[in-house]
């Protein structure tokens, strides 16, 4: 019996670090005309997984990782009615197990909050959604994703400041063995997001500066 579990619970790791690298290969390479399709594929996977292992949350996360994120693709309705479905599968995940994948759902239900349209179009919240992922840090302080998308969320908000302290940690962070490709790509975007955050400190720096020469000219 002992080994019968060590087996499914390997079976069931190597499900889900083949639909990572998957959903990886398809964010990352596959041209967007063909994403859709790609997918929805993914998708089918992710949801079949779920039913295999109805206690557990990891399919769960990532069958909401998959909506969400193949809403991009998808017209206005269906698009919120994609994202509305991958809150819901978050939570449920988070009551089975909020630890899960490090605090997974946290990142992603945050990043949703502060992604999606706010009140009557979505459920967009940005409260909420710095409490999602200020409860991921918590769970995984050492998290490559966690720190990414608080930092995003931080240069979202114009705490430029902020997000760079986020943006430097992913940046020193290694790269885990078994997803090393889509950790490097995070951490490639996080270092375009610190040099983001830079540009926009240097041009707020000359409007002001424009500003105040403009204001002086006109005495």
């Amino acid at each position: 019996m002992l080994l019968s579990s060590q087996t499914f619970a390997e079976s069931l790791n190597d499900s889900l670090q083949g639909i990572e690298s998957e959903w990886a290969t398809i964010y990352y390479n596959t041209p967007k005309q063909k994403q859709e399709s790609a997918y929805n594929r993914l998708l089918d996977k992710t949801i079949n997984l779920s039913k295999q292992h109805p206690n557990n949350a990891e399919p769960i996360i990532w069958e909401a990782i998959v909506k969400a994120t193949n809403a991009d693709h998808q017209d206005a309705v269906s698009a919120l009615e994609s994202i509305d479905d991958a809150r819901d599968l978050l939570l449920k995940a988070i009551e089975i197990n909020p630890q899960a994948m490090n605090g997974s759902a946290y990142v992603t239900l945050g990043t949703l909050y502060y992604m999606t349209p706010k009140w009557p179009i979505g459920f967009g919240d940005d409260k909420a959604a710095r409490k999602m992922l200020q409860t991921a840090l918590k769970i995984n302080p050492n998290g490559i994703e966690s720190n990414y998308f608080y930092g995003d969320f931080l240069l979202s908000n114009n705490n430029l400041n902020e997000a760079e302290i986020y943006f430097k940690r992913v940046i020193a962070l290694p790269a885990r063995k078994e997803q090393i490709y889509a950790d490097n790509q995070l951490k490639e975007q996080a270092r375009l997001a610190l040099k983001n955050t830079k540009d926009r400190r240097l041009s707020s720096a000359k409007s002001l500066f424009a500003s105040l020469f403009n204001s002086e000219s006109a005495k």
